[in-house]
Parts: structure tokens; C-alpha cells; sequence
């Protein structure tokens, strides 16, 4: 945690005095999958392939993790406990290194549009998905994020890509299509296996849309870490006022699976896996750090065999062949 922490800090020390335009340049090629300049001096190879590893471990393995929160704590409940924590925690480190949190106008309303459909609107469909299909399931069609947010930032921002960035996207669309028949088509003893999918896509489609939020942030010269503390914190609140008014019951289940999970997703998951993306992605550019997404399916449908018993067939692994050859060509793509 502490090698998580400074590593964070080298990379907000760096990236301090870059101008607006720089960060939007750097959030346009994060999209392409476009190599970044910005930042200071970078990270040496050896250390951002750990760092690549330690975050793909993380991200790998808290699809699993979440199915731990799944029971007699309410989805939303322990979405709010996750984030809660993990805001406090952002803005606590900001404060203890004297990192900006004031935003603007334009920058709240970029956080708050990020917060409700990132850390709202999104991982309430994930946790809800989890609680009808394997954890994997979920893991690798939220790998059609890439390919969706090549879609969507076309549409709004008539940014262009390279043809092989296109087919790219076309074999990951294939690939979730081929998981997700075969989901449908399985049973599933109490399970619904097509809402499951079906709350996993609306997951990925609102995490595109924070991206965009994310990305009007960055447009208005708005810091990663102050921006991600307060897009957290406007989505925290969300749910709990969606939480208040729906009735549920606010708890915490007094297990450790319950409370080391929670504190795993909190910190790891939410904490220190986004600042090792981050400083990896402004230092070693964003095709580098990408290769984290095409590194996760594998390791969460391996958790999901090892833990949760899971047995995929011959369409879930030809899927899984399909969206990481189709992660693999988005990353390799030229700049168009």
C-alpha cells in the first residue's frame, strides 16, 4: 500500500503543472489507445510492468470480491460503504500532501455527471449482474467498455480512429455476443442468466457515459485525484439518497468475508488500483496501461473457477478469445 501511495504521489508531483490542453490531449489519446507525453519523467519499463501486473491482479479479482458483498447487506448498502470509504480516503490523502480539491463550476457538474453514472448508475447494474451470472461473465463483457467508448466518443466528439482500432471493436462485440449466448442458453439453477447479461451491458453503457463526463472534466483543467474524490463522493450520496427513498436498511454484516472484502474493494480496488493506472497511464502513456483490460478477464474467469466453482463451455471461452484479440488490436492500433 505504501509503494501504491508514493507512486501516486510521483505521478501528481509530475503532472502538476501540465495545462489543460495537455490533459485533454492525454484523455483523447486514452480513448484511441494512443501512446501519451504527458507527465514527467517516466517510469522505467521493468517497474510499469510490475505495476501493470500488481493492477490487473487487483481489478482481476475484485469481480470475485463483490459477490462476497451479495447477501443479506443490500447491493446498494454495501456500494455506498465501498465508496464512502474510498472518497474518504482520496480526500484525505489529497489534504495530508497538499493536493488541490477545489473545482470549478464546470468541473463539479463534469464530477457530479461522472460520479452518477460511473460510480452510481454503473456498479449498481454490476452488483446486481453478479447476483445472476458467474463474476467472470460480468468481467469480461465490461471489457466492451474499450470498444463502447470508441463508439460513444465518435458520436460526441467526432473523434476519429484507425480502421484496425474499428475491428478491433467489431471482434470484442462479437466476443460478448458469443459469451453472452451462451449464457442465456445455460441453466442456471435460480438464476437469470439473461438478466444477469442484460444488467452487465447497462453497467458498461453507463460507464461510458461517465467516461465522457470524465473526459469534460479533464477539458476543464480539472486534477485526476480532486476530480475522482468528488466524483465518488457525488455518487456515494447518490445512492444513498436513491437508498433513503427506496427503504432500505443500512447495515454491515459483522463477517470477516463481508468486512475484509470491503475493505479489499475500498482500498485496493478503488484506491490504489486507479493511482497505479493513473501514474502508469500519464508516464508510460495510455497504450501501455490499457493492456490491463486485456489482462483481467483472464484472471477473474480463473478466480471465478478456483472459488466460485464455475464451468465455462466452448462459448464462453471462444468469447474470451474473441474480446481479447479484439483488446489486443484496439491497443496496437495507429493513431488516426
Amino acid at each position: 500500500i505504501r509503494g501504491a501511495f508514493r507512486m501516486v504521489i510521483s505521478f501528481e508531483a509530475s503532472s502538476v503543472s501540465h495545462s489543460g490542453a495537455r490533459r485533454e490531449g492525454a484523455w483523447r489519446q486514452s480513448v484511441l489507445c494512443g501512446p501519451s507525453t504527458a507527465g514527467g519523467q517516466p517510469l522505467s519499463r521493468p517497474f510499469a510492468i510490475v505495476a501493470i501486473a500488481i493492477c490487473a491482479l487487483i481489478w482481476g479479482t475484485t469481480w470475485y470480491a463483490i459477490t462476497l458483498q451479495l447477501g443479506p447487506v443490500d447491493s446498494i448498502v454495501s456500494i455506498v460503504w465501498r465508496f464512502g470509504l474510498a472518497s474518504a480516503v482520496l480526500f484525505a490523502f489529497c489534504a495530508v500532501t497538499r493536493r488541490p480539491l477545489r473545482l470549478t463550476r464546470s468541473q463539479h457538474l463534469a464530477a457530479i455527471g461522472q460520479g452518477a453514472f460511473v460510480f452510481a448508475v454503473s456498479y449498481g447494474f454490476v452488483y446486481a449482474a453478479e447476483g445472476q451470472v458467474a463474476s467472470a461473465v460480468v468481467a469480461v463483457i465490461f471489457a466492451a467498455l474499450a470498444f463502447v467508448n470508441l463508439i460513444l466518443f465518435r458520436l460526441l466528439g467526432g473523434q476519429k480512429a484507425a480502421p484496425a482500432a474499428w475491428i478491433g471493436a467489431v471482434l470484442g462485440v462479437m466476443g460478448v455476443g458469443v459469451l453472452s449466448y451462451g449464457q442465456i442458453t445455460a441453466a442456471g439453477a435460480g438464476l437469470n442468466p439473461g438478466l444477469g447479461v442484460l444488467f452487465a451491458l447497462t453497467a458498461v453503457l453507463a460507464s461510458a457515459l461517465g467516461n465522457w463526463f470524465a473526459w469534460k472534466g479533464q477539458q476543464a483543467g480539472a486534477p485526476v485525484m480532486a476530480a475522482t474524490s468528488w466524483a465518488m463522493a457525488y455518487g456515494t450520496a447518490m445512492l444513498a439518497l436513491y437508498g433513503m427513498a427506496t427503504g432500505v436498511t443500512w447495515r454491515i454484516e459483522p463477517t470477516p468475508h463481508y468486512v475484509l472484502s470491503l475493505l479489499y474493494l475500498s482500498l485496493f480496488g478503488s484506491v490504489i488500483a486507479f493511482g497505479l493506472y493513473f501514474t502508469i497511464a500519464r508516464q508510460r502513456g495510455y497504450a501501455l496501461a490499457s493492456y490491463i483490460s486485456a489482462l483481467t478477464p483472464p484472471i477473474a474467469m480463473l478466480v471465478s473457477v478456483l472459488f466460485e466453482g464455475a464451468r465455462f463451455g466452448w462459448s464462453a471461452l471462444m468469447g474470451l478469445a474473441l474480446v481479447l484479440a479484439g483488446q489486443v488490436m484496439l491497443i496496437r492500433a495507429p493513431k488516426a
